[in-house]
């Protein structure tokens, strides 16, 4: 079949990809920036890929007239409580009018499961975008899921950071909420399993894993399965507000996912039939099953996406290719060169940076930057980075923004999304005389910038040498 493949480079489109290749179908690709579509060359022999913004102007000629099937999995929960309903809204009708002159047969949607009477602006808008994909020229399937589980995903990330960090919780009365996770293996398995399924058309299915949990439960069997005790008190009196802020501050999350997400959690989301599990025959995993699974992956580095390299969990909004010329003028700089003996390991060096691995000078003093930001409302040191070695254009890593990832250039270059009076790029290039060349480019806003950069002066001169010393190292 010849494919058409929505929301490629996120959470869902990452992992379903390759499963689709490996199927022997044809994947069309659609992305808002080719440059930080992070698949490996192979990928990209076997695939074609569209820049495609669904929320610009259409142009029906980009698509393919032959299209088989669709995949919309276009969502949007970045803007914040209010724009998020607008932008989903008209995403899905764009869609439509992009395929109304193809010969798509089915559309495939992931939703969330909307059985509450009292939605969640979140759950609203899904099931709205539901109504609109309804009204196109072809077949709908839509496959309402609950709270994922998997490595990389918000739910289990948030889960995680809560337990790992917090042996001792005070938490809202929303963590009585009950909900049903699933697999990210399972949800795998349906969104494959109804592709050009008859059965399956112009119809919504839930799809769950067997646990009916509340939110507590999960934390408690989380902290079981990982074989360590918690103690959770839940008190009446604390805001979503409050809420929203008590997830920001101990979890990787954004604030205004935050919101959105606590928003949702004040909604049961339980699924109502099996129907899908029945025509597919398919037996969804359990929750502790689904935990164990992440880990595997987790502790063999095979984390395929992650939310945190979504320009949700940062506060970077822009067009990437618009930050890769780093300004030469009305900046201020930190320039550090140093001839290296063995250039390919410093490269390896170099494309290991950040997350578990550190900034290789002063690790102390980059966590205190980090909890400064994340005080002051940034990002934080929290995201860490997706991959132990790899790195690909838009990746998070920590409270950077990976813009350009060149290893034949032997050149990195990350843009700051910590908050600051102004822009910041952290640069490292190696030479062709073998010479790394590691340069930190700030564009001061007003005098305030300009005292931000100065006050720091001191500390650039340790934390700065110390880094390319210990870069350099074979």
């Amino acid at each position: 079949m010849k494919i058409l493949l929505t929301g490629a480079n996120g959470y869902i489109g990452m992992r379903l990809l390759p499963q689709l290749v490996d199927m022997g179908h044809e994947v069309i690709c659609t992305v808002r920036d080719k440059e930080r579509f992070a698949i490996d060359d192979d990928m990209r022999s076997q695939i074609a890929i569209l820049e495609i913004d669904f929320l610009q102007e259409v142009d029906p000629d980009k698509i393919p007239k032959d299209i088989d099937v669709a995949y919309f999995l276009i969502h949007s929960m970045s803007s914040s409580t209010q724009a998020f309903v607008e932008m989903e809204s008209k995403t899905a009708e764009n869609f439509i009018l992009y395929l109304k002159e193809t010969t798509v047969a089915q559309v495939v949607y992931l939703s969330g499961i909307v059985n509450d009477q009292n939605l969640s602006k979140h759950l609203w808008s899904r099931k709205n975008v539901e109504k609109i994909l309804s009204e196109g020229p072809f077949h709908l399937t839509v496959l309402r899921a609950g709270i994922i589980v998997g490595s990389g995903s918000s739910s289990f990330e948030i889960i995680r950071d809560l337990c790992e960090k917090l042996p001792l919780m005070i938490t809202p009365k929303w963590v009585l909420t009950k909900t049903q996770p699933i697999a990210i293996r399972d949800i795998m398995t349906f969104l494959t399993g109804v592709l050009g399924h008859e059965e399956t058309y112009d119809d919504s299915f839930d799809i769950a894993g067997p646990d009916v949990l509340t939110y507590k439960e999960m934390l408690q069997q989380y902290a079981d399965q990982r074989g360590f005790k918690n103690w959770i008190f839940t008190v009446p009196v604390m805001t979503p507000k409050l809420s929203s802020y008590w997830l920001y501050f101990v979890t990787s999350t954004s604030y205004k996912l935050a919101l959105n997400l606590v928003d949702s959690m004040k909604v049961e989301v339980i699924a109502k039939d099996t129907r899908l599990q029945n025509i597919l025959g398919i037996e969804p995993h359990t929750y502790r099953e689904a935990i164990d699974m992440a880990f595997k992956k987790i502790e063999q580095n095979l984390v395929v996406s992650s939310w945190k390299d979504s320009m949700v969990s940062g506060r970077f909004k822009k067009d990437l290719e618009k930050y890769i010329q780093v300004p030469k003028f009305g900046v201020l700089r930190d320039i550090k060169q140093m001839k290296v003996d063995d250039p390919e390991q410093v490269l390896k060096n170099i494309w290991k940076i950040g997350g578990s691995t550190g900034w290789y000078y002063g690790d102390w003093l980059w966590k205190i930057r980090g909890l400064m930001d994340k005080l002051s409302g940034g990002v934080g040191l929290r995201r860490g980075r997706t991959h132990p070695n790899k790195i690909y254009a838009g990746d998070a890593l920590d409270f950077w923004r990976v813009l350009l990832a060149d290893k034949e250039a032997k050149r990195l270059l990350l843009f700051a999304e910590m908050k600051l009076p102004g822009e910041a790029w952290l640069e490292f290039k190696i030479d062709k005389d073998n010479v790394l060349h590691q340069t930190a480019t700030f564009r001061p806003k007003g005098l305030k910038g300009r005292l931000y950069w100065y006050s720091i002066v001191p500390f650039h001169y340790f934390i700065f040498a110390g880094m390319i010393r210990g870069i350099s190292k074979g």
